[in-house]
C-alpha cells in the first residue's frame, strides 16, 4: 500500500469516528429504547450516558493512580452533547456523575446520576443497574434501567 493510499485509509476511519455517538438521536430514537415502556425511556437514554461516563471514569481513576477526575474536561470530554449536559464531581475520592436533559419539559425525569456502583451492579445483574433520577417536578425517583 502506497504512503497517500495509507492516508486515505487513515482519514476515512478518523472522519468515520468523528460522526454521531447517537447521543443526539434522542429517547425515541436511540437503539433498543423504543421498545421500552415511555416512563422509562427517558431514564434509559439518561443511562446509557451516565454508564459511559462512569466506566470512563473509573479507566481515569485506574491509569491516574487512584485519582479520580475532577471535571470532564481532564478526560477530554464536553459537559454538552445534544439534548443533554453532563456533569461530573468527586465525593470522598468517588466520582458522581449526573446527567440532564437542556429541556426537560414533557420529559418523565430531567436528570440523573450514578456512581461507579453501578458498574459492579450491571455486571451482577445482567446489565441491567439503578439510577437516582429526579422529575422535572422535583420529585426523587429511582430507576432500574436496561444494560446496553
Amino acid at each position: 500500500m502506497t504512503r497517500r493510499a495509507a492516508r486515505a485509509v487513515l482519514l476515512a476511519a478518523a472522519l468515520l469516528g468523528c460522526g454521531s455517538t447517537g447521543s443526539d438521536a434522542g429517547p425515541g430514537r436511540a437503539p433498543g429504547l423504543e421498545k421500552l415502556p415511555p416512563e422509562l425511556r427517558d431514564a434509559a437514554y439518561l443511562g446509557r450516558e451516565i454508564f459511559d461516563l462512569v466506566d470512563r471514569a473509573a479507566d481515569y481513576k485506574g491509569s491516574h493512580r487512584g485519582r479520580p477526575p475532577r471535571t470532564l474536561k481532564q478526560m477530554g470530554l464536553d459537559s454538552l452533547d445534544g439534548p443533554i449536559v453532563r456533569r461530573i464531581a468527586t465525593i470522598s475520592d468517588s466520582s458522581v456523575v449526573t446527567v440532564a436533559y437542556r429541556q426537560p419539559r414533557g420529559r418523565t425525569v430531567a436528570s440523573c446520576e450514578a456512581t461507579t456502583r453501578i458498574l459492579e451492579e450491571a455486571a451482577l445483574n445482567e446489565g441491567k443497574f439503578t439510577l437516582v433520577c429526579m422529575t422535572p417536578s422535583g420529585a426523587i425517583t429511582k430507576h432500574e434501567v436496561p444494560g446496553l
